[in-house]
C-alpha cells in the first residue's frame, strides 16, 4: 500500500507491498513501516472492487507465503501494529500524533493478509507463519511474547472492549480520557466532554470496527472445511489462556455495539478546526484518516440481503452482532464448555440486584430495557432475529423480562411480518422467527396478553383491510397463512408442526377471536378435510374416470373460502360415510392395502407414490391438531369466542361427515356437541336470523351450555426442544450470514466448503 497508492488495481504493484513481500527481512524498527502505514487509497464500495482487492491481496500473498519463512516479515508487521497499540493505551506518554491512524492501516493489511492466508492453507500451517522470526536485528517488541498469535488475538480484543468509542463519557476514569482531556484544554476552548466525545468517536470508530472484523477473519478457518470443526487452535486460544478473562467484557461490548447502532462517520468530517500552527493530534489524525479510510464503512457483504442496506447504516453494529453469533456458536471442547454461550446465557439486567452464580464466572449485567428496543426496531435482519432466539431459549432472565413487557406488540409485530412475508425470506429466517413465537407461547401469560392488546390498521396485511384486530388474532392469521404456504409450496413438515404446536399452545387463552380470525380457523380446517375425502378417494379409486371430486377441489381457491354446492356436498358425504366405514374397521391395514394396490397400479414396488398418496399422513396430522385446537377453545373459553361457534355451525355439514372416523372419533365428540347444541337453539329461534341475532343467541347459549358435558382432554402443551448436535444446523447457518452481510469481506464463493451458495 503506502503512501502512493491511489487505486486497488496499483497495489500489486506497490513498491511498499512488494518490499513487505520481498526476499529482503524489515526490522521492526526500520522506517519503512511509517511509509507503508500511512497510506490512502480509494476503498471499495462494492462486490466488484471487494473482489479486485481480494485478487490484489492473493499476489502479495503468494510472495509472502514463500518467502516469510526467511523474512518474518509477517511477524514484523504484526509486531509493529502490537506496538502501535501499546502507544494507544498508554497513550499519555506517546509522542507519535499518528498512532491511532497507522495502527488501523497496519490492522487493515493484516487482515487483508490473514484472510487470503486462512482460505489457502490449513492451522497448523498458519500457526508456523506465525513463529517465524525476522532476521534484521534485536527486536524492540521483546522477547516476552512467545506466542504471536495468542498476542494479537488478545490485542484485538482489548481494542475492542477497551477503546472508549461511542459514549467516552463512560471511560472518563480512565487514564487514556483523562490525558486526552488534559491535552484538549491545552489547546483548544469550549466544553471538553460533548466535542471531545465526538472526536474521540470518529478517530477510534474505524480501528474497533477493524479489530472485530480481524477477530471474524481469525475464526473464518470454518468456511473451508464442510465438516463442523470442533477441535480448533484459534477456538482454543479465544477459549483459555489469555483471551478467557476478557470474555464477559467482549461479549457486553458486542452487545452493547449492537444497542447503540452508531453510525460510522461520515466521510470529510473534522470536529476540530486547523490551528495556525499546522495542527495539534486530533484534526492530524482526523484528516489523515478521512481521506479515504471512512468509507470502508459503507461496503456491503457479496450476496447481501435486502435488509444490507440498513445494516450498512451502521457497520460496526452489524459486524459485531455476526461476530458475537459466532462466538456463541462455537463448538464445546471436551473439557471447557463454549465461555462465550456461557455469557449469554447468564447475563441479568443492570437492575437486577441478586448475587451472581459462582459458578459462572461470564456473567455480567446490561441494560434489558435498551437490548429490548435494539431486537424490536432490527428484526428485518436475519441476525437480529437470531440473537432474539438464542436469548429467549438460553437466557431465563431475558426471557422473563421479555414476557412481563406491556409493550410486547414491538416485538411480535416484527416477528408476524417476516413470517407474513414468507415467501421473500429465506426459510432458515422463517424457521427462527416461528420458534420465537412458539417459545413465547409456551407462557400463558403471554397467550392471555395478546389477546388484550388492540392494534389498528395493519397496513402489511393484504388479504383484508384489518381496521381493528388484536394481536392474539393477528397472530393466528399469519399462523395459518403460514401453515398454508407450507402445504401448498415448500411442504415441510417440521415448519407445519411447529406452526400447529404455536397456535396448540395458544388455544385455551383464545379470547374474543376477531371473526375473520374465527373463519380462518374453521375454514382451513375444513379446506384439509375435503383434502383427506379426496385423497382417499384417489387412493381407493386409482381408475376412475369419475371427475367429480377432482372437479370440486379444482375449484377451490388458495385460500380455500369458497363452498361446494349443494350436489358436491352430498357426493362428498356419500363418499366420506362409505370410507369412513371402511376405515373404522382397520384404519392402517385398509390404508395399507389402498397404498399397496396403487402400487401395483403404478407397475412397479419402487415407483414413487403420487404427492396425493404421501400427503395423506400429513393432511390426517393437520386435521387431527386443528379439531384438537379448536376443541381446547370450546372446552376452555367457549363463551369468550362466539365468532369461533358461528363459524363452525357455518360449516357443520362438513364436521358431520367426520363424527365416525377413526382417528378422530374421541376429539369430535365435543365439537358434535357444540354443534348439537347451537343448532337446537338456532332451530327454536326460527328461519330468517341476522348475524347479529345469531351471535346474540350463541352468547346466551355459551352461558347455559353445561360444562360437564364437554368431555376433558389432556391441555394442548407444546415445548420447543433443540435436537441433539444443534452445532450441524447454526454453524452453517450463522457463516451464511457473516458470508452474505459481514462488511467489507468477501471471499471467493468457488472456496466456500462449510454451505451451499443457496443455501440460508
Amino acid at each position: 500500500m503506502g503512501a502512493n497508492s491511489s487505486s486497488i488495481s496499483e497495489l500489486p504493484e506497490n513498491e511498499y507491498l512488494q518490499k513487505l513481500s520481498g526476499s529482503e527481512p524489515i526490522s521492526e524498527n526500520d522506517p519503512f513501516w511509517n511509509q507503508l502505514l500511512s497510506f490512502s487509497f480509494t476503498t471499495p464500495t462494492n462486490s466488484a472492487d471487494l473482489k479486485l482487492l481480494e485478487e490484489a491481496t492473493i499476489s502479495v500473498c503468494k510472495s509472502l507465503v514463500e518467502k516469510n519463512p526467511r523474512t518474518g516479515n509477517l511477524g514484523s508487521l504484526i509486531k509493529v501494529f502490537l506496538s502501535r497499540t501499546k502507544e494507544l493505551k498508554i497513550s499519555a506518554e506517546c509522542q507519535n500524533h499518528l498512532f491511532i491512524w497507522q495502527a488501523h492501516n497496519a490492522l487493515f493489511i493484516i487482515c487483508c493478509l490473514l484472510k487470503v492466508f486462512i482460505s489457502r492453507m490449513s492451522e497448523e500451517e498458519l500457526q508456523l507463519h506465525f513463529t517465524y522470526e525476522e532476521k534484521a536485528g534485536p527486536s524492540s517488541y521483546g522477547t516476552e511474547c512467545e506466542d504471536l498469535i495468542e498476542e494479537l488475538l488478545c490485542c484485538l480484543i482489548q481494542l475492542i472492549v477497551e477503546i472508549p468509542l461511542l459514549y467516552p463519557c463512560q471511560h472518563t476514569d480512565s487514564n487514556w480520557w483523562k490525558w486526552l482531556c488534559s491535552w484538549y484544554r491545552g489547546r483548544y476552548s469550549g466544553g471538553v466532554t460533548s466535542a471531545l466525545g465526538y472526536a474521540v468517536r470518529d478517530i477510534t470508530y474505524s480501528i474497533s470496527l477493524e479489530a472485530v472484523t480481524t477477530l471474524i477473519v481469525f475464526l473464518s478457518c470454518q468456511l473451508f472445511h464442510k465438516e463442523i470443526l470442533r477441535e480448533s487452535i484459534i477456538h482454543r486460544y479465544l477459549m483459555h489462556g489469555r483471551c478467557l478473562p476478557y470474555t464477559s467484557r467482549l461479549v457486553k461490548t458486542l452487545l452493547y455495539n449492537f444497542i447503540r447502532q452508531e453510525r460510522s462517520p461520515p466521510p470529510g468530517t473534522h470536529v476540530f478546526q486547523q490551528q495556525t500552527d499546522g495542527g495539534g493530534l486530533l484534526y492530524g489524525i482526523a484528516s489523515g484518516v478521512a481521506t479515504g479510510l471512512w468509507t470502508v464503512f459503507t461496503l456491503g457483504g457479496v450476496g447481501s440481503k435486502a435488509s444490507a442496506q440498513v445494516e450498512q447504516c451502521s457497520p460496526l453494529a452489524s459486524q459485531s452482532l455476526l461476530l458475537l453469533l459466532v462466538l456463541a456458536n462455537l463448538t464445546d471442547t471436551p473439557d471447557t464448555p463454549n465461555p462465550y454461550r456461557q455469557a449469554i446465557m447468564s447475563f441479568k439486567n443492570t437492575q437486577d440486584n441478586t448475587a451472581f452464580s459462582s459458578s459462572n464466572p461470564h456473567a455480567f449485567q446490561i441494560n434489558f430495557n435498551s437490548l429490548y428496543t435494539a431486537l424490536c426496531d432490527q428484526q428485518k435482519s436475519d441476525q437480529a432475529t437470531l440473537l432474539l432466539y438464542m436469548l429467549l431459549h438460553q437466557n431465563s432472565n431475558m426471557r422473563t423480562y421479555v414476557l412481563a413487557r406491556t409493550d410486547i406488540e414491538n416485538l411480535v409485530l416484527p416477528i408476524l411480518e417476516i413470517l407474513y412475508h414468507v415467501e421473500e425470506r429465506n426459510s432458515h429466517h422463517v424457521y427462527m422467527a416461528l420458534i420465537i413465537l412458539l417459545i413465547l407461547t409456551e407462557d400463558d401469560g403471554f397467550n392471555r396478553s395478546i389477546h388484550e392488546v388492540i392494534l389498528k390498521n395493519i397496513t402489511w396485511y393484504a388479504e383484508r383491510v384489518l381496521t381493528e384486530i388484536s394481536l392474539g388474532s393477528l397472530l393466528i392469521l399469519v399462523v395459518i397463512r403460514t401453515i398454508q404456504f407450507n402445504m401448498t409450496r415448500t411442504r415441510d413438515k417440521y415448519l407445519h408442526t411447529n406452526c400447529l404446536a404455536a397456535l396448540a399452545n395458544m388455544s385455551a387463552q383464545f379470547r374474543s377471536l376477531h371473526q375473520y380470525a374465527a373463519q380462518r380457523i374453521i375454514s382451513y380446517t375444513c379446506r384439509h378435510l375435503r383434502r383427506y375425502v379426496y385423497v382417499l378417494d384417489k387412493l381407493y379409486f386409482p381408475h376412475s374416470h369419475c371427475s367429480t371430486l377432482q372437479h370440486c377441489f379444482s375449484t377451490l381457491s388458495d385460500n380455500g373460502e369458497e363452498l361446494l354446492s349443494l350436489t358436491c356436498s352430498h357426493i362428498l358425504r356419500s363418499y366420506a360415510s362409505s370410507l369412513f366405514s371402511l376405515l373404522s374397521k382397520k384404519h392402517n391395514k385398509v390404508l395399507e392395502q389402498a397404498t399397496q394396490s396403487l402400487r401395483g397400479s403404478l407397475g412397479s414396488n419402487d415407483s414413487p407414490l403420487p404427492d396425493y398418496a404421501q400427503d395423506l399422513n400429513v393432511i390426517e396430522e393437520v386435521i387431527r391438531m386443528m379439531l384438537e385446537i379448536i376443541n381446547s377453545c370450546l372446552t376452555n373459553s367457549l363463551h369468550h369466542n362466539p365468532n369461533l361457534v358461528y363459524a363452525l355451525l357455518y360449516k357443520r355439514d362438513l364436521f358431520e361427515q367426520f363424527r365416525t372416523h377413526p382417528s378422530f372419533q374421541d376429539i369430535m365428540q365435543n365439537i358434535d356437541l357444540v354443534i348439537s347444541f347451537f343448532s337446537s337453539r338456532l332451530e327454536q329461534a326460527g328461519a330468517e336470523l341476522s348475524v347479529e341475532r345469531v351471535l346474540e343467541i350463541i352468547k346466551q347459549g355459551a352461558v347455559a351450555l353445561p360444562k360437564d358435558r364437554l368431555r376433558k382432554f389432556p391441555e394442548l402443551k407444546f415445548k420447543y426442544v433443540e435436537e441433539e448436535q444443534p452445532e450441524e444446523f447454526f454453524i452453517p447457518y450463522v457463516w451464511s450470514l457473516v458470508y452474505n452481510s459481514a462488511v467489507a469481506l468477501y471471499w471467493n464463493p468457488r472456496d466456500i466448503q462449510l454451505f451451499t451458495m443457496d443455501s440460508g
